[in-house]
């Protein structure tokens, strides 16, 4: 199994017919947390989108966890994705079940069939995001730091090789979204590969972390200076 879980090279990627970035060259090692910074309108969920399927890429090369983004087949898309944990900002739970309801959909449509060990893994991810107790709430019922932590266990049912995390504090006050990045570190602890893209700076300077950052149509690495 190669330590590599993501490399772009001399890679352009577009939305539409627009070039978004160009010429991104950039390799993700396993455990590592990255993290993805720009301004709005400056490639990151384009970037973010090619990764999981949903923009081709059509020039350069892409590979992440064992898939070439290059031509990547339609029919291929469902395990691409099962092999990434994707975090939303708008978290995107089912508002018409409950949490344990949520993350039995997610299994059960990744072809889990028995229901002890659904359960049981169930219980394990929600464990993991400190939310063990909650399985039988809505998620009307929740924060929304307690929703963007379910989400983080949905992330993690079907133990991904990459866990793509877009604006995952977007919509959560500071002091929330310092409890959810707290989460992702004891997840990245326990050896999850983590990419990130956010615009809160503050995360930076209190979790650095290897930095790559979107402007001017290019993805390029930040030195952060030592303090």
């Amino acid at each position: 199994m190669s330590d590599t879980v993501l490399q772009f090279k001399n890679a352009n990627i577009y939305q539409a017919s627009n070039l978004v970035l160009s010429d991104v060259n950039v390799e993700l090692q396993r455990g590592d947390f990255v993290y993805l910074i720009g301004k709005t309108g400056s490639g990151k969920s384009s970037f973010m989108k090619t990764l999981y399927g949903d923009l081709e890429l059509t020039e350069g090369e892409g590979y992440i966890v064992d898939f070439e983004l290059n031509g990547l087949k339609e029919k291929d898309i469902p395990f691409l994705r099962r092999k990434l944990g994707i975090v939303f900002q708008d978290f995107k739970l089912l508002p018409d079940r409950t949490i344990n309801g949520n993350l039995e959909f997610v299994l059960k449509a990744t072809s889990w069939k028995e229901k002890t060990k659904i359960s049981e893994r169930i219980s394990m991810v929600l464990d993991k995001v400190g939310m063990g107790n909650k399985g039988f709430k809505f998620p009307h019922e929740l924060s929304g730091g307690e929703q963007q932590r379910i989400a983080i266990a949905r992330a993690l049912l079907n133990e991904p090789e990459l866990i793509l995390a877009d604006e995952p504090t977007g919509n959560l006050d500071p002091q929330t979204s310092i409890e959810v990045m707290e989460v992702l570190q004891d997840i990245n602890k326990n050896g999850n590969t983590i990419l990130m893209a956010t615009h809160d700076y503050a995360l930076l300077l209190k979790y650095p972390s290897k930095t790559f950052k979107c402007d001017e149509n290019k993805v390029f690495e930040v030195v952060q200076r030592k303090s």
